[in-house]
């Protein structure tokens, strides 16, 4: 059940470096009268695609992911976030409505900042919203090369990708609990459910990782990126 938490000091933050440094104090202060950090628990929505875009968000704590729905109800993952990561950005300006819906992998802190006060200040100081558009600059381009990572490989390339980024992009460990499902995994690499739970069984006959439940450890990182390399 998602629970508002007490709030943090958006002065002392571990996180103003990264995204407010470039506001003053008064404008910092205007922010902590205008946000709220909100714990999730897994599984939990924390906002759904064509609902009105009324905050920024970014992720303090825990591992989300971004999908649409189609038409015929199938999720089509575009992208997980990780701490540090603004989350919801894409569209954010150019829609009304989020065109994505965001839930929870594990246990996550939300920090909502009303949009309106977000657009205000760039209007009114010109260092952050040049470092507010490169931010989502980035997000969009981290978003476009992930997919064509994707769709340039073939099945074991795009498994070992995905392998690959948990482990070095997301968990920064060679051993890790997924945090997905094999269905999951295939909605986020546009592959069938038996592909997946095939290509991971041949990778773990081959000792290239070792299955535990929903644990990963990769065993041959050198072969698993040659993999990826080959597509």
């Amino acid at each position: 059940m998602a629970e508002i938490l007490e709030q943090t000091d958006c002065k002392s933050c571990v996180f103003r470096t990264w995204a407010f440094d470039k506001l003053t104090r008064e404008e910092l202060d205007l922010i902590n009268q205008n946000k709220k950090e909100v714990y999730y628990e897994k599984g939990e929505i924390i906002c759904r695609e064509g609902t009105p875009v009324e905050n920024f968000l970014y992720l303090q704590k825990g591992l989300v992911k971004l999908y649409k729905t189609e038409k015929n109800d199938k999720e089509h993952i575009i992208s997980i976030a990780k701490p540090l990561d603004f989350i919801g950005l894409l569209g954010i300006f150019s829609n009304k409505k989020h065109i994505n819906t965001i839930s929870v992998l594990e246990n996550s802190t939300i920090c909502f900042v009303d949009l309106n006060i977000i657009k205000q200040l760039m209007k009114n100081n010109g260092e952050f919203a040049l470092d507010f558009i490169e931010k989502i600059s980035k997000v969009s381009d981290d978003v476009l090369n992930t997919r064509l990572n994707i769709n340039t490989k073939q099945l074991r390339g795009r498994i070992a990708f995905i392998l690959l980024f948990f482990a070095d992009h997301i968990y920064e460990n060679k051993h890790f609990e997924l945090p997905i499902s094999r269905k999951e995994i295939a909605q986020l690499i546009d592959m069938s459910t038996e592909n997946v739970i095939r290509i991971l069984s041949e990778f773990r006959k081959d000792g290239i990782i070792n299955i535990e439940g929903k644990f990963i450890t990769i065993n041959q990182p050198e072969r698993l990126q040659k993999i990826y390399d080959l597509g």
